[in-house]
């Protein structure tokens, strides 16, 4: 093999090597990697809500044997708890609108149902004062920071994502490399609006 020969292949090499570089500093890597970040982002969302479906069953157990007449609350979080256990999520749910919004519809179906139990729990001071009733309602609220903080880091995630498929030069990016990524869903329920209204017993 002559020297010419050889200083081409290393030159043909250092030509590639320089595209890939130069396109990688320009973002070509972008799309895959905030998809990443969505799809990490959105398995401590189902984490979190999965903590606060496993505490619901004791909670609802531990309240029943105080506030016997509140059988209408009780029956309403178990209900919602049960249709969020057996909604199937499907595998594209994260660019299936329908899917997307049922899946956060019923969450804010329970956690507003949860919100109305803990209002009424304020009517029964001995159930305030159980120890088991304290360390339930303690796991619930840190529960609900996890939940928002999860929620937060997904929806920024998201708009990250979304921005660079619909921006120069993500979207020619996604064009020509990336055409089998879709747009994602977002929430489109705030933390406030997942609360009932104020009620006075």
């Amino acid at each position: 093999m002559s020297d010419l020969h050889v200083i081409k292949k290393i030159f043909g090499f250092a030509v590639v090597l320089g595209m890939v570089s130069m396109l990688a500093g320009c973002g070509i890597n972008n799309i895959p990697t905030y998809k990443q970040q969505v799809t990490a982002a959105w398995s401590q969302v189902l984490n979190e809500y999965q903590r606060r479906t496993d505490l619901i069953p004791n909670l609802v157990a531990t309240v029943k044997g105080y506030a016997t007449h509140e059988s209408d609350v009780l029956e309403a979080v178990t209900n919602a708890r049960a249709k969020v256990s057996q909604t199937q999520i499907p595998a594209d749910i994260l660019s299936n609108p329908q899917a997307f919004h049922q899946f956060e519809q019923n969450q804010a179906t329970l956690s507003g149902a949860l919100s109305r139990l803990m209002m009424v729990t304020e009517n029964y001071p001995n159930l305030k004062a159980n120890e088991n009733f304290l360390a339930l309602q303690s796991q619930l609220e840190g529960t609900e920071n996890r939940i928002a903080v999860a929620r937060r880091d997904y929806i920024l995630a998201v708009q990250q994502y979304d921005t660079e498929l619909t921006t120069i030069p993500g979207r020619w990016y996604h064009s020509m490399f990336y055409s089998s990524y879709p747009m994602i869903q977002n929430f489109s329920i705030s933390e406030q609006a997942q609360q009932p209204p104020k009620v006075t017993f």
